[in-house]
């Protein structure tokens, strides 16, 4: 029932934004546009027809001049690129990196090789599931992590509380948030 709910929302969205009612769509939905947050390629996105709506807090394209079924089928036969630069980039260093950040989630960080990466699930001291995950091993004392727009406060929160506790107890982890760079993702349903 709840993706059903959802998918009904984005309809809704969607014939508004088709209808010309962004305004309606912003007061009802999400933040005003004034408090949007603009990625690097916003401009690139308005001037290339990108139809621009709030989400998570970003300014960011739900469609262009084609139609979603264009859209669609398009990425299925070609492959399509997304502007993902609302995600939340970061970087842990240190020789203890990865024993850090193998508290904090269910993969086994070590036995990745480096260049490869998985996706996990940051947990609670309970083991309950907090938010997924993107993991990267660059090296092994270098790991890249993407963290999901709408959660991205909590789960810096999470991360910074238990990096005070673990560089209290001597462990070398350091971080360093890309807000200064832009993520692209390539999708291709092609098997």
């Amino acid at each position: 029932m709840r993706g059903a709910s959802l998918w009904q929302l984005g309809q809704s969205i969607t014939r508004r934004i088709a209808q010309g009612d962004k305004k309606a769509v912003a007061r009802r939905y999400f933040a005003s546009e004034a408090e949007l947050k603009k990625t690097v390629l916003y401009d690139f996105h308005v001037a290339n027809g990108g139809k621009m709506v709030p989400f998570a807090g970003w300014g960011m394209p739900i469609q262009y001049k084609d139609s979603i079924i264009d859209s669609t089928i398009n990425c299925r036969q070609n492959g399509s690129l997304f502007d993902v630069s609302h995600m939340c980039g970061l970087s842990l260093k240190g020789k203890d990196s990865i024993s850090f950040l193998e508290k904090l989630v269910i993969a086994d960080v070590a036995s990745l090789a480096p260049g490869t990466g998985t996706l996990t699930v940051f947990t609670n001291e309970k083991g309950g599931a907090i938010d997924d995950s993107v993991i990267t091993k660059v090296t092994d004392d270098h790991i890249y992590l993407v963290v999901n727009a709408g959660c991205r406060d909590k789960d810096l929160a999470h991360i910074e509380e238990h990096m005070k506790a673990f560089k209290a107890k001597g462990g070398d982890v350091s971080w360093h948030i890309h807000d200064e760079r832009s993520l692209l993702a390539l999708q291709n349903w092609r098997v």
